[in-house]
């Protein structure tokens, strides 16, 4: 079945089973590998893109159900890495391996987006991502640098 979305604001059109996960469209098709592959399962978080705007776990999204919905993923986030939560992810030098922060990243953008002022709960109950070089100490202090420059 041919889709027609939005990824990054450009316009793709692909070929695909419904049911193939986002992910794969987005890595194979598209060609944005900045969107990891984890657990597979919709847990861990690394594959997580914004679908118009909403963190959604790419693993466990069908492409067949993203419809007119404009996907942003990594890449899109910004141009030149200028993006708030990037620049606050590299103050804080929270990557270690590195293999999960994008899908972090995407996920904190999208709780500063919806909530530009998040409560300590807010944030641990939107960022459930999994790092197991277990940087968690530094993405806080990277989501507490961030908010007041969103």
């Amino acid at each position: 079945m041919q889709y027609k979305f939005d990824v990054n604001g450009a316009p793709h059109t692909v070929d695909a089973d419904p049911d193939m996960p986002l992910l794969w469209v987005l890595r194979d098709y598209l060609g944005y590998n900045g969107t990891k592959f984890g657990c597979g399962a919709g847990l861990c978080g690394a594959c997580t893109v914004h679908v118009d705007g909403k963190a959604a776990r790419s693993c466990i999204t069908p492409v067949g159900s993203i419809g007119k919905a404009k996907i942003t993923t990594i890449e899109g986030l910004s141009a030149d890495n200028s993006h708030p939560v990037q620049q606050a992810w590299i103050a804080e030098q929270v990557p270690q391996c590195g293999y999960c922060q994008s899908g972090m990243i995407m996920a904190v953008a999208a709780l500063l987006k919806e909530k530009p002022q998040p409560s300590r709960s807010d944030i641990a109950e939107a960022i459930t991502n999994i790092c197991r070089c277990g940087t968690y100490p530094r993405v806080e202090r990277a989501i507490q640098r961030a908010i007041p420059k969103i």
